[in-house]
């Protein structure tokens, strides 16, 4: 047998003997902890249900065995079952928090971009559907001086993606049904501002967690993007197949009508008149691929409702915005992110052309943030010399890691540099 295939058949074989030996040894629960991340959402803690003594607390006596299966998403053998790292073991209280006296036992486990095994979803492509899609991810854990088992999940935590609304729905007068998620925030503001995100082509489906957590885009609710708006209102609309669904084919890049953007504003605007806090003179709008599409069509198709845009990897051809369109867009703040090296929606033929065009025509407040690659922005895995899918430019838009114009120059607004957030909350209609 090969050494690949006998170390996999032993895994296997672990989780099933430890899930037996639950069964007559003592076994408990335990809370799994999902933080999304630059490359996807990842379980980098299990909570405990019971306490271990501090002084006899050691991460190298715990052993975390995982199973990953789905009965729609394909998994690759080698990325449905193994073995996690634990790098610390520490008392805490139920959400996992540190605590001297806790009564519950976390340990922090090692997560990367390259290493499938700490995720709980899975991407796939299938011949009608596809996407980014939660699995069934299990966790054996084995307190090995104790043989004490946990081995049944009775709860998650999803920091902020947990603050959202994700039951909204909503269904328009031509039949299409939409989902979306939302954040408001607690603010002293009479007026909230809207941040809106359009998820990208693997986040369709029902499932509005999956469009905040897949691509970090929940980030927007975090305190670090909220403090620059004093607060702002978020909404994730979520599409049940892409956003570039067009009326006769699968895709449309502009060349025809997609068959959600008429829904998708009517989503928009019951939202902002069931919620009166909301600014209807701040209202924002972005997304990325797919996402990056729609935010350019209902630009064009609604010039005068967004106070600003902001659009990553855009996917919307620039061949197709006719005359008439660009110069609808010519007098909305918007700010484009690429990659150059972006391999799904290319540069060239869509926001590098499109920008320049807005500045022939007078466009004053018009941006563009061109990237040579994506990389690994935190130093975790390698920094400049780790680098992501050229796709993914929303890295850095999630990150508010955006600064510079095509010029290579800050952007600068009433004489400060500016990040793009910053630059963002600014606009007024």
């Amino acid at each position: 047998m090969k050494r690949k295939q006998f170390l996999l058949l032993s895994l296997v074989l672990s989780i099933t003997f430890f899930s037996t030996q639950a069964q007559s040894n003592s076994s408990g629960d335990y809370t799994a902890v999902i933080t999304g991340f630059d490359w996807g959402p990842g379980v980098n803690k299990v909570i405990l249900d019971s306490s271990i003594p501090s002084e006899e607390l050691k991460a190298e006596d715990f052993q975390v065995l995982v199973s990953r299966s789905s009965a729609i998403a394909p998994i690759p053998p080698r990325f449905q079952s193994g073995e996690r790292t634990v790098l610390r073991a520490f008392p805490s209280n139920e959400e996992g928090a540190f605590t001297a006296e806790g009564d519950h036992t976390t340990l922090l486990l090692t997560v990367a971009p390259t290493n499938p095994l700490g995720s709980p979803i899975q991407y796939y492509r299938g011949e009608t559907s596809g996407g980014n899609i939660w699995i069934d991810y299990k966790m054996t854990i084995v307190h090995t001086p104790t043989q004490s088992i946990w081995n049944s999940e009775n709860n998650r935590i999803i920091p902020i993606v947990d603050e959202f609304d994700t039951s909204g729905t909503y269904q328009h007068s031509d039949g299409i049904a939409l989902t979306y998620a939302s954040y408001l925030p607690q603010t002293n503001q009479t007026k909230t501002p809207l941040i809106i995100w359009l998820h990208g082509g693997g986040e369709g489906g029902t499932d509005p967690t999956i469009p905040l957590i897949a691509n970090k885009a929940y980030n927007y609710a975090s305190p670090d993007i909220q403090r620059h708006f004093k607060g702002a209102a978020v909404l994730a609309p979520q599409t049940p197949t892409r956003w570039m669904h067009g009326v006769t084919s699968s895709y449309t890049r502009g060349q025809e009508e997609d068959i959600y953007h008429k829904a998708l504003m009517g989503l928009i605007q019951r939202f902002v008149n069931e919620n009166p806090s909301i600014d209807k003179n701040r209202i924002y709008l972005g997304g990325c691929s797919n996402g990056g599409y729609m935010s350019l069509k209902l630009l064009i198709e609604n010039p005068k409702y967004f106070a600003a845009a902001y659009i990553s990897s855009l996917a919307y051809f620039n061949e197709f915005v006719s005359e008439a369109q660009l110069s609808s867009l010519k007098n909305i703040p918007i700010w484009f992110v690429h990659s150059q090296d972006d391999p799904t929606t290319v540069a060239d033929k869509t926001a590098t052309p499109l920008y320049k065009r807005l500045k022939q025509i007078g466009s004053k407040n018009v941006h563009y943030s061109l990237f040579d690659k994506v990389i690994d922005i935190t130093d975790q895995y390698g920094g400049a010399s780790f680098q992501y899918n050229g796709h993914w430019s929303w890295v850095y838009l999630h990150d508010n890691q955006v600064f510079y114009d095509y010029d290579n120059k800050p952007v600068v607004w009433k004489g400060k540099p500016v990040s793009i957030m910053e630059w963002m909350a600014a606009q007024r209609k």
